[in-house]
């Protein structure tokens, strides 16, 4: 796939899936109303704003990283042509998951609204699932020895502290 067809299906599929994931959803739940008692402690709201944009910013970084490194999107309908290691990945196997699921919790901080805890914590229950259901068979078919070896040294849910080098 062409870097150029990766990144037009990365943006679309961006839309498709956090967008909805991380924006429709918690708007569709919270019409981005704060919740009673908005002037609730700065520092909480402090940290939401935080947390969204970094969640947005490390979206944005692995959505690229699939189209100029693995040449394919996200999508399981557009997989890569190579595994997606580079970047955060280096890290942890999963940030794309993690950015999302911290954008809907800095929104239930800045918003002060529980009902997007609640949402979170059955978001983060559907990727688990996905990842350990479909996405980890997936790639062990598709890269096997290569993906074993990452998923053996990068932890797919917390992240490592120094960045994982694939050796030669």
């Amino acid at each position: 796939m062409r870097r150029s067809v990766a990144a037009a299906g990365s943006a679309v599929f961006f839309a498709v899936a956090p967008g909805v994931v991380a924006g429709l959803l918690p708007w569709w739940l919270t019409r981005w109303r704060p919740g009673d008692g908005f002037g609730h402690w700065l520092p909480a709201r402090l940290l939401g704003v935080l947390l969204v944009l970094a969640g947005t910013a490390v979206l944005i970084h692995a959505f690229v990283r699939f189209a100029v490194e693995g040449l394919g999107t996200p999508a399981p309908v557009a997989p890569p042509a190579h595994l997606v290691v580079g970047g955060l990945y280096r890290y942890v196997r999963n940030p794309m998951y993690l950015a999302v699921i911290a954008t809907v919790l800095g929104q239930a901080l800045l918003l002060w609204r529980p009902v997007l805890l609640g949402y979170a914590a059955i978001a983060t229950a559907a990727m688990v699932a996905f990842v350990l259901g479909h996405e980890q068979p997936a790639l062990t078919r598709a890269f096997g020895a290569e993906y074993t070896t990452y998923r053996r040294a990068v932890p797919g849910w917390w992240p490592r502290l120094t960045p994982w080098r694939p050796g030669p």
